[in-house]
């Protein structure tokens, strides 16, 4: 499969059990992550309701293998501008072009909602997922030497961020 089978839409409500079961597995299986807890289908629903059109999945054949989203990197009206990205995909969808195409798709949603910076927070652990934003044209700003402890080890957190090219915001708003 290559990524021009991939289809691509904003998350729906129907979305949420594979949305789930991605996301559960990587809190599971994986170190990609730093979180322990499964997230159920009433939080998952209720971040979709949230943030729906920052809320993106891909599809093949029908079934939703991957989803992207982006949620405030702090608080506060300065860094209103700056949104925390979290991407994942189902084994069956890597390496095939439709994770880059699905990263391209939320920061064309990004730039369209006056986003101007993503940043990702990567498990040092998932050196993976460091060339993956690599490849998408974000750029290592920082490291975090044992922040994050899952599974009997200290895990590093890598910062990478991208700059959007959208115009300054309004500084009145």
């Amino acid at each position: 499969m290559t990524r021009h089978q991939a289809s691509f839409r904003q998350a729906r409500m129907g979305d949420v059990p594979a949305i789930c079961d991605i996301t559960n597995a990587a809190i599971r299986d994986t170190l990609a992550t730093f979180t322990t807890t499964e997230r159920g289908e009433a939080e998952v629903a209720a971040d979709i309701a949230l943030r729906w059109a920052a809320y993106q999945v891909v599809l093949l054949e029908g079934q939703v293998v991957g989803f992207a989203t982006y949620d405030a990197f702090r608080n506060g009206p300065g860094y209103a501008h700056t949104k925390e990205l979290s991407i994942h995909l189902a084994g069956n969808a890597r390496r095939q072009g439709i994770g880059r195409a699905l990263m391209a798709r939320l920061e064309d949603v990004a730039v369209h909602a006056g986003v101007r910076v993503l940043v990702a927070g990567i498990s040092g652990a998932n050196p993976e997922a460091q060339v993956f934003h690599a490849a998408c044209g974000f750029e290592e700003v920082g490291r975090m030497p044992q922040v994050g402890f899952k599974s009997g080890q200290w895990l590093d957190l890598v910062l990478m961020q991208k700059v959007l090219l959208v115009a300054d915001p309004d500084i009145n708003t």
